[in-house]
């Protein structure tokens, strides 16, 4: 089971299409492992993997890679097909207009459009007709998707300028900082992405063998799984380790591993909107959902796992990060859920 985890609302904002469609999607919940309690919570989060589940199980429920959300359906199928015409694309360049020509074959039009000057490239979300995305789910899948399907083909991270959005920022706004590592901003244009004009350039390195590996679980493992590697955020992450029960490592050392300065490396940081106490505190947060769901440890025994001395801290520092106690949080994932606040 993955250690990372996903925001409550970003489970009811994938469900939004096919809740108004009508479809059971309480059955859906349990078919991925999710139990409707636990969402009782408000600041509840899944496991990635059972949300790569949903995502995967509504997929194919509904026959509609737009979940019900977008101006048409798209049919199982669309993005992997879309997937087999540009793998054979010589660089990213040619994968997003060769991408952009394929979704422009259906109407109306839900796709990125690539925007070239003389230093920035743009990819621009262009969604024509009537969609039924009142989270704004299907708009932030589609600029999740193109972005991080482009740094697998090319096995590096496409590295984010600037994140925009023509829509007020959202309640669940404090996510996108770790889903976009860059600058955010709303109310602006044009819904986009912007990067350095060079990565155009980058080959494709993968092959056919590859993306149908890669095609099993995807388009949901990019929305749920991002590649850790391609941040400065994820490379830490994976440098910490995952017993906290030992002295973690210092700033300084991390810094020498990723083979940069201390102040680079904060600079780097803070480009990607986050800070090494942030990447401490949520990958303890995450660690701790995760040993709450492996029902033979006790609370006291997960304290010590994700690095508190004593537990009424931890109860403290976890009722903090998700508006409840570590035990209510259980009851939640066992489906007996009494909310005590």
């Amino acid at each position: 089971m993955s250690d990372l985890t996903v925001s409550r609302h970003f489970v009811h904002a994938a469900l939004a299409g096919a809740e108004h469609l009508g479809f059971d999607t309480g059955e859906m919940l349990r078919e991925a492992g999710i139990s409707p309690d636990l969402l009782r919570i408000e600041m509840a989060r899944v496991n990635s993997d059972q949300f790569s589940s949903l995502l995967q199980i509504a997929w194919s429920r509904m026959d509609d890679e737009f979940l019900g959300m977008g101006p048409r359906r798209a049919r199982a199928g669309t993005f992997a097909t879309m997937c087999a015409l540009v793998i054979d694309c010589p660089t990213l360049e040619a994968v997003y207009r060769r991408a952009y020509r394929f979704s422009r074959l259906f109407d109306p039009v839900a796709a990125m459009r690539l925007e070239v000057d003389d230093h920035k490239a743009r990819l621009v979300t262009q969604i024509e007709g009537n969609i039924h995305d009142p989270h704004y789910f299907l708009r932030e899948s589609i600029l999740v998707i193109w972005h991080r399907l482009g740094c697998w083909l090319i096995g590096q991270p496409v590295e984010l300028e600037k994140a925009e959005f023509d829509y007020p920022r959202p309640a669940h706004g404090d996510e996108y900082r770790h889903i976009f590592h860059c600058p955010l901003e709303f109310e602006s244009g044009g819904t986009a992405l912007t990067f350095d004009k060079r990565f155009l350039s980058a080959p494709v390195i993968r092959d056919k063998p590859e993306m149908l590996q890669f095609l099993k679980t995807s388009p949901a493992d990019l929305l749920s799984r991002p590649d850790e590697s391609n941040t400065f955020t994820g490379r830490i992450r994976g440098l910490m380790g995952r017993d906290f029960s030992k002295p973690l490592p210092d700033f300084e050392w991390i810094a020498t591993e990723l083979h940069t300065s201390p102040q680079t490396l904060r600079r780097r940081l803070k480009q990607e909107n986050t800070s090494f106490q942030e990447i401490k505190d949520l990958l303890r947060r995450d660690m701790a959902i995760y040993y709450l769901s492996r029902q033979e440890l006790s609370i006291n025994d997960i304290a010590e796992k994700v690095g508190f001395t004593e537990p009424s801290t931890f109860h403290r520092a976890f009722k903090k990060w998700t508006g409840v106690t570590p035990g209510a949080y259980r009851e939640g994932e066992r489906g007996n859920l009494e909310i005590n606040r």
